[in-house]
């Protein structure tokens, strides 16, 4: 056995060194042979194509003469379209392989094909445009082209992709295109899909972004600015932090930014009522969550930024599912209260994703504050002084009024009157909150027994609730705002809503420019209603539920308002002065 192997192992020996022989004789060193071009023969040089829109399956041929490798390597072919003088076609706007898998002489592109092309490219739609085409010869490591000039008439419609995609150093996705955050496309009023895309996501100022077609390159860009869509145009660059509604609308060629301070939650099911607001926390990948105690049933909402413009409601026959009610129309469905029948401590998630906007309610698994044996009273301090013997309902304590309290205010609770009972405290410092500007705000944390100052961080006039069955400590507050309308012209939905600015201690004032003969009243919508006694004067007596309409102003102009208010929130008082 051994002695076959030994004569097959030197007869396969013998054989690979006649054929290394044979081979090295074949072949030539590399740059030892040419790669000669090919001779295009269609379409002719200059030659003008209008792609017809009304055919977009229609073809255009190229065709050349072969190449010739002078030492007769395989050949293999491909088309490259690109702007007008182009000699390097390394990133080629258009690429295409011949026929049978690149061995032919000849490629049938499509004018649609050709078109989007060109589309995704920049080139405007039904323009004459004169661009390089050539054809590209490749034989083992050489290639050679050979080109020409060829004008096309791009169709007359611009290409309107289905679908985009946002991506910038401005966005969530950190810039990685294959990671980009896609736009949720709204239906038009038939139900169908429409040109209108929107996306909830969070911008950083002074970065860029963009809209993509695609999550890959190549894909239609668009960038702009001042609200105008450009194809192909600058990254649009954000101006300021936060999270944002993003519409894009390709029919117009416009784009819109909503800033979203905050979502809540609104209703019949959380503290407060139709009259309260339970703050959601931004997540990321536009989702909003919060832990919000549900102390009733019914219906309830999601509302933007305090605003009753912006509302979420259910759609009808798919509870589960959202639609913004100022939308509704335009898309074709009908909207309802959401309806909750839950009670106890619960998540609430609302996910605005390009999936579809959904909301969930599940039980809160986190580990639920220890209660705290309900003391028979409850006294408040505030720096030190005690303040008053808090208002006891079972294991609830209120407040009897709203308490004006300043910056640098410290509060504190204590069972005794004398400050040397048992104390409370929580980590939350009142006033701390995302949404300052809502018309009622609130915050609640939990409530421990020991020592511990509660820091207060904003100006204003605060109602305190003290619940030792779940630990909570609850603030709230109160912003008003001046509503500004034409009652007679354009009526109370094309109202202004004007924001005043707390001034300490009860007070608010406004600095705005107001039309005359218009109606106004003060308002926290919808809790505080506050009418004129003496509505054509200037300055006059303000009352909670009751008065009329205040139309004092005779002249256009700015005027500088104040009011004081009760810290009962039943009456107050207004002055209106010319500036």
């Amino acid at each position: 056995m051994k002695k076959i192997y030994k004569h097959l192992l030197l007869f396969a020996i013998a054989s690979m060194a006649i054929t290394g022989c044979e081979k090295d004789e074949n072949m030539q060193p590399e740059g030892q042979w040419d790669l000669i071009a090919p001779t295009i023969t269609l379409p002719a040089a200059d030659q003008s194509i209008i792609l017809d829109q009304e055919t977009p399956n229609e073809t255009i041929t190229f065709s050349w003469e072969p190449a010739i490798s002078t030492a007769g390597y395989a050949i293999t072919y491909a088309v490259v379209i690109d702007t007008l003088g182009s000699t390097n076609f390394d990133t080629p706007i258009f690429e295409v392989a011949s026929s049978n898998s690149g061995s032919s002489t000849s490629a049938v592109v499509s004018f649609a094909e050709i078109d989007e092309a060109l589309s995704v490219s920049g080139y405007t739609a039904n323009e004459s445009t004169p661009l390089t085409w050539a054809v590209k010869s490749m034989s083992l490591s050489k290639t050679a082209y050979t080109s020409q000039t060829i004008d096309i008439t791009r169709f007359e419609d611009e290409v309107i992709p289905t679908r985009l995609y946002i991506s910038g150093t401005a966005t969530e996705n950190a810039n990685n295109l294959s990671e980009a955050i896609q736009l949720k496309r709204l239906n038009n009023s038939e139900g169908n899909p429409s040109n209108i895309h929107e996306v909830y996501t969070s911008l950083t100022a002074g970065n860029s972004f963009k809209f993509y077609s695609e999550n890959t390159l190549p894909a239609h860009q668009y960038g702009g600015s001042d609200g105008e869509l450009v194809k192909s145009g600058l990254p649009i660059t954000a101006t300021e932090n936060g999270v944002y509604r993003i519409t894009v609308n390709l029919d117009d060629n416009t784009y819109s930014l909503l800033k979203i301070d905050y979502w809540s939650m609104v209703g019949q099911p959380i503290n407060g009522g139709w009259g309260g607001d339970e703050p959601l926390s931004y997540q990321g990948n536009s989702i909003w969550s919060a832990t919000i105690e549900l102390v009733d049933v019914g219906g309830f909402l999601f509302r933007a930024n305090g605003d009753w413009s912006y509302l979420l409601k259910s759609i009808v026959g798919a509870p589960s599912s959202l639609i913004m009610e100022s939308q509704a129309a335009d898309q074709g469905v009908e909207f309802e209260d959401i309806q909750s029948t839950q009670l106890g401590t619960f998540l609430v998630t609302l996910d605005l994703s390009a999936n579809g906007y959904t909301y969930t309610i599940e039980e809160d698994t986190s580990t639920p504050p220890t209660p705290l044996t309900t003391p028979d009273q409850l006294y408040l301090f505030v720096n030190g002084n005690m303040i008053e013997e808090l208002a006891k309902d079972g294991d609830t304590f209120t407040n009897s009024a709203y308490l004006a309290l300043q910056v640098g205010d410290v509060v504190s609770l204590n069972t005794a009157s004398d400050g040397s009972g048992d104390t409370f405290t929580s980590t939350m410092s009142i006033g701390s909150t995302t949404s300052p500007d809502a018309a009622l705000v609130s915050e609640g944390a939990t409530l421990t027994a020991g020592l511990g100052d509660i820091v207060v961080d904003r100006d204003q006039a605060y109602g305190f609730t003290i619940n030792f069955a779940n630990a909570n400590f609850q603030w709230k507050y109160y912003n008003l705002f001046l509503f500004h309308w034409d009652e007679i012209n354009q009526g109370w939905d094309n109202r202004n809503e004007f924001l005043m600015t707390y001034v300490h201690p009860n007070s608010f004032t406004l600095t705005e420019t107001l039309s005359a003969n218009y109606d106004m009243k003060f308002f926290s919508p919808w809790d505080n209603d506050f009418g004129s006694e003496s509505p054509s004067e200037l300055s006059g007596t303000i009352t909670n539920g009751g008065g009329s309409n205040i139309r004092n102003i005779s002249t256009d102009g700015t005027y500088t308002i104040t009011t004081m208010i009760s810290d009962d929130y039943a009456t107050g008082t207004y002055e209106f002065v010319a500036q």
